[in-house]
């Protein structure tokens, strides 16, 4: 115990000196990332409150344009002569004119309306109930399929939308969104005399209206405006769905038809309120800022979105904080150098009462300190100390007369090593003993997985006995329900023994194995439980290779296989076998096994556990092991084995094979 203690004066002393900032440096890295995450957090609310208020004035300079572009044909003698001309309901040369205008003013829809149709129409829309009394009028309105299909039946088209299943969006089971949501805006028409004689009515469809979105986009967020590879987005809403946005949904498909989630919706539709914080937009996290969109009526219609992504901007930040520790762990690292050059002069008589004391241990009893530069309380100590082992040496001598009388202690303390030393020897026999036998449960337990499939067959052709004999079995049913009783107790030991196997340390005899044969084999080994379940079976063998690798242990992997597919489909279906090659970069590396069920598919949360040991997917009789056995057989030859599921369209395994065996 003597050693631990010097050497822990050497830990005290730096501990003294490196204590100090080892917690007051920690404490300025805990304050520096609360309060620099929270003022970081609160520059990316701000910002992103001005690129909604960017967003938000773009989008009232469109709608005032579309105002002023309907007001000027209001006033224009082109539009008052062919009104004037004909007076009353309009004429189909004034829908032509009017038609015509289209494409010129970026419109969707214009059209006039004499005083009695704005009329009627005014008590729907307070921009015509405007116009009529004599004023000009702009807003945003959510126009139904009807109204838009009475306008121009590509606008209803234009409206409709398959909505998408979106993650925590609130649900109202509604499949398709065929309503639209319209800049709108009327003007009055008045003659020579200043008399009203009707109402010019257009508007813009902004429902997929991309090129509005990305002119909003490319304004609010202009190339290079966003740092750290940040990227900007802008989205429109009926509603709670994503009308025109350039969210991408995957690839280069945009999310519209997408929902905004349950959050967001009770606080921006349902309170009224703007949101100003991260939500989770499709697929990432954006920093959003979402505000409600009011009609003529001041009716919550929709929202207008603007956000960026926020991965790079953590990322930004944690490197900021990886800095910070750096130089934290830097300052450490220099403080204890300091420390440990500062002590230098303390550890030096202690080393050297160190050495003195390791030399009489090793038989010089004649060393001693001697003199040290130190005249402090360590001057004074090793002093002492060489007084003390002048004592010590004195003593020794007289001890020594003493040595006789200890002989009969010494055999006595002999006696008992000895009988420790048996002990010792027989704990190591114990030890050994159970090393064999945890050995020989491994083996066992290989071997006893291996028994697995027989038993299977063993089962399954009993099952067939039963089944093809029918009464005839009457008179040996005893037998059978005895053999079907020793078969399932077969199985619990195996069951029992396969909780230990790690049958990956068992590769066996490997031969070159042709899979068309091999699969042939399989098959007729399930052929009771395809027939039973009445189940199709479709084979494409578009491979000739052949793989080298252990016969039976493969066969136990597909047949694996083959009855999870078989017990995905209860109720009957197909099951497809495909074998192809498998090359990469014009090199042949071995072959693909593909299996696939027409079953109801697996949950991508199911899909993640598929391969771990004890996942059942709830399958009655199951014991887990199935595919985490097959996993390990496949990859100790070098192979992987991949899953595939569509919820409604099945399961797919592709079972990855070398040509030959890989690290064998």
């Amino acid at each position: 115990m003597i050693l631990p203690a010097r050497r822990s004066i050497r830990t005290r002393l730096l501990l003294l000196a490196l204590i100090p900032l080892g917690v007051v440096l920690p404490l300025i890295m805990a304050a520096l990332a609360y309060w620099g995450g929270n003022y970081f957090d609160r520059l990316l609310v701000t910002k992103v409150r001005s690129d909604l208020a960017v967003a938000h004035g773009y989008f009232e300079r469109v709608t005032e344009g579309v105002g002023r572009s309907v007001a000027s044909l209001a006033v224009s003698d082109k539009v008052l002569r062919a009104v004037g001309r004909h007076g009353g309901p309009p004429s189909p040369d004034v829908a032509n004119l009017l038609g015509a205008m289209l494409a010129e003013r970026k419109l969707d829809f214009l059209r006039f309306l004499d005083v009695n149709a704005a009329r009627r129409a005014g008590g729907q829309w307070p921009v015509v109930a405007s116009a009529l009394a004599g004023s000009e009028r702009t807003e945003t309105e959510a126009f139904s399929a009807a109204q838009l299909a009475a306008i121009r039946p590509e606008l209803a088209a234009q409206a409709r939308t398959p909505l998408v299943a979106t993650p925590n969006a609130k649900s109202d089971g509604r499949e398709v969104e065929d309503g639209g949501i319209v800049i709108h805006t009327a003007a009055p028409v008045f003659d020579a005399a200043g008399r009203l004689i009707g109402v010019l009515e257009g508007g813009v469809l902004l429902n997929k209206n991309l090129d509005f979105i990305d002119n909003m986009n490319a304004i609010v967020y202009p190339d290079g405006a966003l740092p750290f590879g940040s990227a900007g987005t802008a989205t429109l809403f009926l509603g709670d769905v994503r009308v025109a946005t350039n969210v991408r949904l995957f690839g280069e498909t945009r999310a519209i038809g997408t929902r905004v989630s349950a959050a967001v919706h009770q606080t921006v539709l349902d309170q009224g309120k703007t949101w100003l914080d991260r939500a989770f937009v499709v697929r990432d996290w954006y920093v959003s800022a979402y505000e409600p969109l009011l009609d003529g009526r001041q009716q919550r219609i929709g929202m207008l979105y603007v956000g960026f992504l926020e991965e790079p901007f953590v990322r930004a930040r944690w490197q900021a904080f990886a800095a910070v520790a750096g130089v934290f762990v830097l300052a450490m690292l220099l403080a204890g150098a300091f420390a440990v050059l500062s002590a230098r002069r303390v550890f030096k008589p202690i080393e050297r009462m160190h050495a003195t004391m390791t030399a009489i241990e090793q038989g010089d009893l004649d060393a001693r300190v001697g003199n040290v530069e130190s005249e402090d309380e360590l001057g004074a100590m090793a002093a002492h100390f060489d007084r003390l082992l002048d004592q010590l040496q004195a003593q020794a001598e007289s001890l020594k007369r003493w040595g006789a009388s200890l002989d009969a202690k010494v055999a006595e303390r002999t006696a008992e090593l000895e009988r420790a030393v048996a002990d010792l020897k027989a704990a190591q026999s114990q030890l050994v003993m159970n090393e064999k036998l945890a050995a020989i449960g491994q083996l066992t337990a290989g071997v006893a997985h291996e028994i697995n499939n027989p038993i299977a067959v063993v089962q399954g052709n009993l099952d067939v006995l039963r089944d093809v004999l029918g009464p005839r079995a009457e008179p040996v049913a005893n037998e059978i329900k005895l053999i079907h009783e020793q078969v399932q107790r077969v199985r619990l030991i195996v069951a029992k023994l396969l909780q230990f196997a790690r049958p990956q340390d068992y590769v066996g005899y490997l031969e070159p194995v042709d899979t068309s044969v091999l699969l042939l084999d399989c098959l007729l080994l399930v052929r009771h439980l395809l027939t039973k379940g009445d189940i199709a079976i479709e084979q494409h063998v578009d491979s000739t290779r052949r793989i080298v690798c252990n016969k039976n242990e493969l066969q136990q992997v597909i047949i694996n296989l083959f009855v999870n597919a078989i017990q995905a489909m209860p109720k009957g279906g197909v099951l497809k076998i495909c074998v192809e090659d498998w090359d990469e970069t014009d090199m042949p590396l071995g072959i693909r096994l593909i299996v696939t069920d027409s079953g109801p598919g697996i949950s991508e949360a199911d899909l993640a556990q598929l391969f771990k040991p004890f996942f059942t997917a709830k399958k009655p009789g199951g014991n887990g092991l199935g595919l985490w056995v097959s996993q390990a057989l496949v990859e100790r030859y070098g192979g992987r084995i991949t899953a595939h599921s569509t919820l409604g369209k099945g399961a797919s395994f592709t079972v990855w094979l070398k040509l030959e065996p890989q690290g064998l």
